[in-house]
This record gives structure tokens, sequence and C-alpha cells, in this order.
């Protein structure tokens, strides 16, 4: 929950292995942590599908002195869980990030990427995504510090974010880290716009807790540079270059292959393997507190790194562990070239 404002749903959270007890749950394996739930209080949560605005949200929201948790679900508890001890490896745990990072112990993630929600109205299965500004950036605040609690003193810390709070993002990580490259995604088949110009990018934050002790493997991340490519010069670096911090990688579009269906919002793969690439180690832990699709999760396993993840939504997890063991299970090929 958000810590200092009035309590909100949560999980219980209980260490469980095999499958849960759901008829719609018979296509696939439950390996994740086993959510046990509580009714709602009274003025505890709201429909995760519920959408506000105008006279409607005034005559609908709680009173302006009460902020409304992450995660306001149709069913939940606001208890803590007892998934203590070290972070469960190769495992997503299900559950709200500020209850279950405070559980592991102090500097033990090598890599975190963070992918929270934008706040800009997406419609996921278990909670909203129009909180108030205040109450987001406070939200915002607190899941940093639980990350950074838990990375190392030497590790790396990622976050994705749109344009509507990019700037007090850098802000709030003034004092917490250090800025090595504020990288903008460039993606093909951006949003079509009427009014404005289209938007076509997404902001990517490298930071590291010590700037001088960190982990860079520029040779697994170099790029074929103009001199090679256009020039024939013959002083180009046989390698190839480090990519500028301007990056192209498609969106994950509903007719690709790669789009999984069941999620609003997928990072390309090949976008992921580069900054797993650049900044870890194998058998380094990668952490995404917002594991979602699984994208971060896929192309740790696949790099041999060690992974785990956080998410709210029981059925997110489900399929998104299932989606890191099917491309396990499968041929692939590291592509992190992108441009």
């Amino acid at each position: 929950m958000l810590r200092g404002l009035p309590p909100q749903p949560a999980f219980a959270l209980q260490a469980s292995a095999g499958r849960l007890d759901r008829p719609d749950e018979a296509d696939y394996n439950r390996p994740v942590r086993r959510v046990k739930r509580k009714k709602l209080s009274q003025n505890g949560g709201c429909h995760p599908q519920t959408k506000f605005g105008g006279a409607a949200a005034r005559a609908m929201a709680p009173p302006s002195n009460i902020a409304w948790g992450w995660h306001p679900r149709s069913s939940g508890s606001a208890k803590r869980g007892n998934v203590t001890g070290a972070p469960p490896i190769g495992k997503i745990v299900c559950g709200d990030l500020l209850e279950v990072l405070p559980e592991w112990p102090a500097e033990c993630v090598d890599l975190v990427f963070a992918d929270p929600p934008f706040n800009i109205g997406y419609e996921y299965d278990t909670y909203r995504d129009d909180l108030a500004p205040p109450d987001y950036l406070r939200w915002t605040e607190q899941w940093l510090d639980a990350c950074l609690r838990v990375l190392k003193p030497d590790g790396t810390l990622w976050i994705a974010i749109g344009d509507e709070y990019a700037a007090e993002l850098r802000v709030m990580m003034r004092p917490r880290a250090t800025l090595r490259n504020w990288v903008i995604w460039r993606y093909t088949f951006g949003q079509c716009c009427k009014g404005k110009f289209n938007r076509g990018h997404a902001h990517l934050f490298y930071f590291v807790k010590d700037k001088k002790h960190f982990t860079f493997n520029a040779d697994a991340v170099r790029v074929p540079s103009d001199r090679q490519l256009k020039y024939d010069d013959a002083r180009a670096n046989p390698k190839g270059k480090l990519p500028d911090d301007v990056w192209t990688f498609s969106r994950v579009c509903g007719t690709f292959k790669e789009r999984v269906g069941w999620h609003p919002c997928q990072m390309p793969v090949r976008l992921l393997e580069r900054i797993i690439l650049a900044c870890s180690k194998p058998g380094d832990l990668v952490l995404d507190p917002f594991a979602g699709s699984g994208t971060t999760l896929v192309a740790a396993a696949r790099l041999s790194r060690r992974w785990t993840g956080v998410e709210l939504s029981e059925q997110y997890a489900d399929r998104a562990t299932k989606r890191v063991r099917e491309a396990l299970a499968s041929d692939f090929k590291v592509s992190a070239r992108g441009s």
C-alpha cells in the first residue's frame, strides 16, 4: 500500500506450489505465489474497469483527503504476506511490490528494469491507471525507494516512462542515484494524432547507484557504424560503435508474432536484451518489479541471467511465467542490435 496513506486493498502473500483451485486456470500451471483474499471494506476500492471523469468522478471518488492506493481490487486484503528471505529465483511473486520488496534482504539485486503504469488511463485487469497526479508521484517515490533498497551498491536501475511524468521522475532521482543516460526509445508504428504531432517515443532512464562502480559491457551491444557501412573508412572500429542515446525499435503491434495479446503494454524483447547485455553479467540477478507481460524476464532467462519478478495481477503473473517457460523451450537468437 502507499506508505503514510490510508490502507488500500492489497494482497496477503503466501508461499505455495502447484495449481490454484480455480476452474479458469485449468489450462496452465501456476508457478507463482498464491494470493489469499478477504472481503473489501466498504470504502476500500473500486471496480478495476471503472472509468472516472467529470461529475461522475466527483460523485464516485473518495474525499479529497483520502488517497487511493495503486491497487483498488474488487477483492483483497491489506495484510502483508509472508514471502520473506531471499528473492525467489525464477519465479514471479504475485502481490504489491511495496509489500513484497521490503521483505527481501537489502542489496540483493544486480539489475532492476521498471516499466510502471504511466498513469494515462490504460485498462489493466486489476488496477486503475488514472490516479490523481500527487498520488501517482507519491507512489512513484515509494516504489523507487523500494527498488533502490534491494539494488546492490554497484547495481543498475532502468526506468521506462512516458512524457507525462518523465521530468518529475528525473527530479525525484537526482538525490537518489546517478543518471548515466536519458535514452529516447523511438518506435515505429507510433500513435496517430489529429491535432498535434504524432508521438513516437518513450523515455528510458539509465541510473547507477555508484557512479564509479557498475557493470557496462560495451562490446556486447555494439552496432555497425557509418564508417563501416557507408564510407568504408579504415579508421572504423571493426567491432562497431556503441549505440547512440536514441534507440529505434518497433513497438510490439497486435499483428506481430511476438505479441502476447493478454496484456495492454508489451515491450520488445530486443530492447530488453540490449539493456541486460550491457548492464549485467551472466548469473546476475535481474528484477522486474512490474513483471506485466514478462518481457524482461524472458530476455533475462535467454541471456543466462537469474531472474525474479513482482506482479499485482494473478492473471499476468501466471501467463508471464508460462511465457518465460515457452521462450526457454524454443530456439532463439539474441538480436539486440536495433539502431
